[in-house]
């Protein structure tokens, strides 16, 4: 049985459905002013991985996956580029597909753009002043009153006062109070003309976390399953969230308790990504950007790196940490050099490794558990090939594929994986020298034959010997 730590409850708690056999999904995307970083790699793969799960444990997914494409820093970029928001947004949005899909990311159900939602964003702010939510400040922009929002604070698990004094804002401009937030920016005579649109305000834009609830809203319906993102969004951002859409949707009595269903069930939040221990970010100069790493680690590896870690967890991001993620995942592939296709997933072929990875992603999606299962399975494959029980073999090595599979991973042919990379050699002139070393072995001239596979090795090709006389290769 499925269950899940949910942030606004702070514990694990058993999965259920609203809808039976139906899962909808909401995941904060990315503001596509500049590249993505591994940052956003991880919460891409997380959330990739969850509904992966979902879908094979039966549920039929609905997966929203949104992106921001009207913002302050989109603003900023735009201008010092010289380029119009579209032609900035859209070529940042054609990268992050291509990194998405190198790191084996299926493309969301739904993928929604915030400037295509701007008249629900202004339906809903409507709603805000019309109940008393909102207010329009004397310099046009349009913000929440927080402490009129009577549950205000639940996500983060903190008072208004304690969320106040922790409040580094101060109160800025029309603001009644440092936690209102702008639901409606009032456009500035200096930024450009594809910045703004017509309201019953004025000219502007939309604030950041009014996005969000239109798109969710009108995308999965008020009350929906599942809403995630990466942990810096929990305050404000997601308690901002459940402001408005509950603010408009939601009904609450005269003691301020709610006597109707909340916005969402359960909240998600992935770990940070951290550097040297250090939370990773532009401001501290320490981020990497997803296409540099691709340079030189595969896609798969990055992958395999960011699901070694428990999603909740912290990950500390390094080239060390990444070459043994690359170690790790060699030797899963290694294990399915001899699997003979097809793969059919059955029953017979699964045992307790099937029940044990289930157990372990059942657990609040526990990869690290779940990748666990797979170096045992792989062991077990290894220990039956060696011993001649190839049919064992088989089964091993076919379970350990379609579990890779639920992860995302293992998917590739396993040759193909373990040769990739800039080899500085052909695969041609490879086979050549181990033609020539087995030759070398045959005669007996084993000093030639250990030569070859030091020169090999000095240029990251890695040589083992297999039974039957047979050699296969991989890079370092």
């Amino acid at each position: 049985m499925l269950q899940i730590y949910n942030t606004l409850h702070r514990q694990k708690e058993i999965f259920q459905a609203i809808e039976p056999g139906k899962v909808a999904i909401y995941v904060c995307g990315m503001t596509v002013y500049d590249h993505c970083h591994i940052g956003h790699a991880r919460v891409m793969v997380v959330f990739d991985m969850v509904v992966r799960w979902l879908r094979a444990s039966g549920y039929a997914v609905n997966y929203v996956r949104n992106i921001t494409d009207i913002d302050d820093k989109i603003i900023q970029r735009a201008i010092k580029n010289n380029e119009s928001i579209a032609s900035l947004t859209q070529r940042n949005i054609d990268l992050m597909h291509s990194d998405a899909d190198a790191l084996g990311v299926l493309r969301p159900d739904h993928e929604p753009r915030a400037t295509d939602f701007i008249a629900s964003m202004q339906g809903m702010i409507g709603q805000l002043i019309e109940k008393d939510l909102a207010y329009q400040a004397d310099s046009g922009d349009v913000i929440f009153a927080v402490r009129k929002y009577p549950k205000y604070g639940q996500l983060s698990g903190k008072s208004l006062d304690d969320l106040e004094e922790g409040e580094r804002a101060q109160v800025i401009g029309d603001k009644k109070d440092p936690l209102d937030f702008v639901l409606w920016k009032s456009a500035k005579a200096s930024e450009p003309a594809d910045t703004r649109w017509s309201s019953p305000w004025g000219e502007g834009r939309p604030g950041w976390h009014i996005e969000c609830s239109a798109m969710s809203c009108d995308l999965l319906g008020y009350h929906f399953d599942i809403h995630g993102g990466g942990a810096d969004l929990q305050f404000p951002h997601h308690e901002n969230e459940i402001a408005q859409s509950e603010g408009v949707y939601r009904q609450f009595d005269s003691h301020g308790e709610s006597i109707d269903s909340q916005f969402v069930n359960y909240w998600m939040h992935n770990g940070h990504v951290r550097v040297n221990n250090e939370k990773m970010s532009k401001s501290l100069g320490n981020f990497f950007v997803i296409r540099d790493v691709l340079k030189e680690f595969h896609p798969e590896v990055i992958r395999f790196f960011i699901l070694r870690a428990h999603y909740r967890s912290p990950m500390n991001y390094s080239g060390a940490t990444l070459q043994e993620a690359k170690q790790g995942l060699d030797r899963l592939y290694n294990t399915l050099t001899d699997l003979e296709d097809p793969v059919v997933q059955g029953d017979e072929l699964f045992g307790g490794w099937h029940a044990d990875f289930q157990a372990a992603m059942d657990d609040d999606f526990n990869t690290p558990q779940a990748i666990a299962v797979l170096f045992g399975l792989s062991s077990q494959a290894h220990r039956a090939k060696t011993s001649g029980q190839l049919q064992e073999y088989q089964a091993c090595a076919n379970t350990l594929k379609i579990l890779g599979g639920h992860l995302g991973l293992l998917q590739r042919p396993a040759q193909e994986f373990l040769q990739s990379g800039d080899l500085g050699i052909s695969a041609a002139e490879i086979e050549e020298l181990i033609a020539k070393r087995n030759a070398a072995k045959k005669s007996r001239d084993f000093a030639t034959a250990d030569q070859i596979r030091q020169d090999l090795l000095a240029s990251g090709i890695v040589l083992e010997d297999q039974a039957g006389g047979i050699t296969i290769w991989r890079k370092e």
